[in-house]
C-alpha cells in the first residue's frame, strides 16, 4: 500500500532541516520510492510540494536539495524581519502567564546544557523558543509560515558543524522574555529585530568562513 504524499513529505522535510539529506544532494525517485515503500507518484507529489516551500529544487529532470546561500538566507531575513517582529508583538499582547513560563522553562534547560554545547542541541531549544512564541500569536497561518522560515535558518546553523556557549547565544532570549512579560512593546521591537540581526550576521561569519 502506497505512503500518503504527506508523510512523505514531512519525513523528507525533516531530514533536510537537520541535514540528515544534505544540500545539493539529487533526490532519485526510484530509491526514494524504494525507502518508503511506495510507487513513484506519491513520491513525486511529495517533491513537488517540497519545491513549492524552496526545500528542493528542480535540477534538470530531477529535484535537487535546495543549497545553502547567502542571497537565500538574505531574502528569508527580509521577510522575517518584518513578519517576526510585529509577530512578537502581537504575542506579547496575547500570551498568557503559562506562556511566559514555557518561554522561560526553554532558557532554564538553554542554561543546563553544556559549555560548550553542540550546535544542534542549541538550535533545537532556540526553534522550541520561537515556536513557543509563534503560537501566542494565535494565529495558526502566521504560526505556520513563520516556522517554515526559521526552519530555512536551521539549515545554515546545523551546517557550521561547531560547538557554542549556549549562555551567551541566549542572552536575547532572556531578553526578549522579560520584555514580554512586562509588556514592554519598545523592548519587545526592538530586541526581536536585534536577535534576527544577530543571527543572520553569526550565519553569514560561519558560511563566509567555510567557503
Amino acid at each position: 500500500m502506497n505512503m500518503e504524499p504527506d508523510k512523505i513529505f514531512d519525513s523528507l522535510k525533516e531530514k533536510i532541516i537537520w541535514l540528515d539529506i544534505a544540500p545539493e544532494t539529487i533526490l532519485n525517485l526510484s530509491e526514494l520510492s524504494d525507502e518508503f515503500g511506495s510507487s513513484r507518484t506519491p513520491v513525486k507529489e511529495a517533491l513537488i510540494a517540497l519545491q513549492a516551500e524552496g526545500w528542493v529544487m528542480r535540477h534538470g529532470s530531477k529535484f535537487m536539495v535546495t543549497p545553502l546561500s547567502l542571497n537565500r538566507i538574505k531574502e528569508i531575513t527580509e521577510i522575517r524581519s518584518i513578519l517576526e517582529v510585529q509577530a512578537t508583538i502581537w504575542a506579547m499582547l496575547r500570551i498568557n502567564q503559562q506562556g511566559v513560563e514555557q518561554l522561560e522553562t526553554i532558557i532554564e534547560e538553554a542554561n543546563a546544557l553544556g559549555d560548550p554545547a553542540s550546535i544542534r542541541d542549541v538550535v533545537m531549544l532556540d526553534f522550541k523558543y520561537h515556536r513557543a512564541i509563534y503560537r501566542a500569536t494565535g494565529n495558526i497561518q502566521l504560526m505556520n509560515f513563520l516556522d517554515m522560515l526559521l526552519s530555512q535558518y536551521l539549515r545554515f546553523w546545523l551546517a557550521m558543524q561547531t560547538d557554542i556557549d549556549p549562555h551567551n547565544f541566549f542572552t536575547e532570549h532572556v531578553e526578549l522574555t522579560e520584555a514580554i512579560n512586562s509588556r514592554d512593546e519598545s523592548s519587545v521591537r526592538a530586541v526581536s529585530a536585534r536577535h534576527i540581526k544577530t543571527s543572520v550576521d553569526a550565519i553569514k561569519r560561519a558560511f563566509l568562513e567555510h567557503i
